[in-house]
C-alpha cells in the first residue's frame, strides 16, 4: 500500500492510533475537587495528551474524550489540577484509568491553594484554571491558565513514559521498560 493510498477518510482508527504509539509521552492524572454527598471528593483521569501552550499567559493544554464521565464533573468546577507521574507510578496511572472504581483509594494526596489534588510523590503538579474548551472531532481540547505549581525542590524524579503501549522510564540516558 502507497502512503497515498493511507491517507484521508479511510485510515482505520486502530491504525491511527498504533501510528501514535510511536510518539513518546508522558503520563499526567487531571484531577479536581467536587461537592460530594460527604463534601468535598476528589475526582481524576488519566491523561497522555498534555503539552505547554504559552508562557505569556502562562497556558497548559490537555485532550480528553467527549464521553468521559470524569471530566464533566471537573468542568463544572472551573478548575483542575495536573499531576505529572513519576517512573514509579504506573499502578497509579492504571487506577486512574478504570472506570467504575474508586480511583483515590489508597491514593496520598494534598489540596492545592485552589483545592485541587495533587498527589504525593510526582515528578511535577500544576494548577489551573480553565481557560478554554474546544471540540474537536471525538475529544475536547482545554486549555488551562497556571495559577499555582510546584516548587523546584519537588522535582527529584524521573518521568514515567508511555511508548508503544508500554510504561517505560530513562535509564542512564535512554529508553529502558
Amino acid at each position: 500500500m502507497t502512503i497515498a493510498e493511507q491517507t484521508g477518510a479511510g485510515i482505520d482508527p486502530r491504525a491511527f492510533r498504533d501510528a501514535l504509539g510511536h510518539y513518546a509521552s508522558g503520563i499526567t492524572i487531571i484531577g479536581g475537587l467536587e461537592e460530594g454527598q460527604n463534601g468535598p471528593e476528589p475526582v481524576g483521569f488519566t491523561c497522555q495528551s498534555f503539552y505547554s501552550v504559552s508562557t505569556e499567559p502562562p497556558l497548559v493544554s490537555f485532550s480528553v474524550m467527549t464521553n468521559s464521565t470524569t471530566y464533566p464533573r471537573i468542568r463544572e468546577t472551573g478548575k483542575f489540577s495536573v499531576n505529572v507521574l513519576s517512573h514509579h507510578q504506573h499502578t497509579v496511572s492504571n487506577q486512574f484509568a478504570r472506570k467504575g472504581t474508586d480511583k483515590w483509594a489508597g491514593i496520598e494526596w494534598t489540596p492545592t491553594a485552589n483545592r485541587n489534588p495533587v498527589i504525593a510523590d510526582t515528578l511535577m503538579w500544576l494548577d489551573c484554571d480553565i481557560w478554554a474548551e474546544h471540540e474537536a472531532g471525538d475529544h475536547y481540547i482545554v486549555i488551562g491558565r497556571v495559577t499555582e505549581m510546584s516548587p523546584p525542590e519537588w522535582h527529584k524524579h524521573e518521568p514515567l513514559l508511555y511508548f508503544k503501549g508500554q510504561y517505560r522510564h530513562l535509564r542512564d540516558g535512554g529508553i529502558g521498560r
